[in-house]
């Protein structure tokens, strides 16, 4: 009998994700250095500096994510490149670990995080992640670099070898709460 671990949902902080990246959507800073305008119109300032890796070309990609599933059994990374995803229409439920010594999963670092709609998150080389969302479909924007999506599209639909994403099976886990979640989405 395969036992499945409970895995429960937190809320998005910026010490809580530091681990696995970097939490977008923080208040604007009191300055400090930070490259910043402000004036009765609009506030604009640097939130993160986003890393392709070594001759990368950063890209834009629109995300439909769709899957309410429970049950997570596979973790993908991607090992040149950060990637931004900052939900538009909705929240979702981001999972990350980090990885081993190995390369693969770190399970006891397994985590799951709520991104409310208009923050974001962006992760590190090497995360390991899967997303879920609450109760509906989610549009994101995402920031990547170009070769890794081509790398990925050409892997996922004729089962090429991928050179700058893995993707794994892992011990089943089941994220927890996701009901009271969606009571509350639907709620606001």
């Amino acid at each position: 009998m395969t036992s499945i671990t409970q895995l429960a949902v937190n809320d998005l902080t910026p010490q809580a994700f530091t681990a696995y990246g970097w939490m977008l959507g923080k208040p604007m800073p009191d300055g400090n250095g930070v490259p910043l305008f402000s004036n009765p119109a609009t506030d604009f300032w640097q939130e993160h500096v986003f890393n392709t890796g070594a001759g990368g070309d950063a890209e834009l990609l629109w995300v439909n994510y769709r899957s309410p599933s429970v049950e997570i059994g596979s973790l993908e990374k991607h090992l040149l490149t950060q990637q931004a995803i900052v939900p538009l229409t909705g929240q979702i439920i981001q999972v990350v670990a980090k990885s081993a010594a190995d390369g693969s999963p770190d399970l006891a670092s397994l985590a799951a995080f709520r991104v409310p709609q208009g923050q974001g998150i962006c992760m590190r080389p090497g995360c390991w992640h899967a997303t879920r969302v609450v109760d509906a479909e989610v549009t994101c924007l995402m920031l990547t670099r170009r070769s890794t999506t081509v790398d990925l599209i050409q892997h996922l639909t004729t089962d090429a070898r991928a050179s700058e994403s893995t993707i794994v099976a892992i011990p089943l886990q089941r994220l927890e709460g996701l009901a009271e979640l969606a009571q509350e989405s639907a709620g606001q």
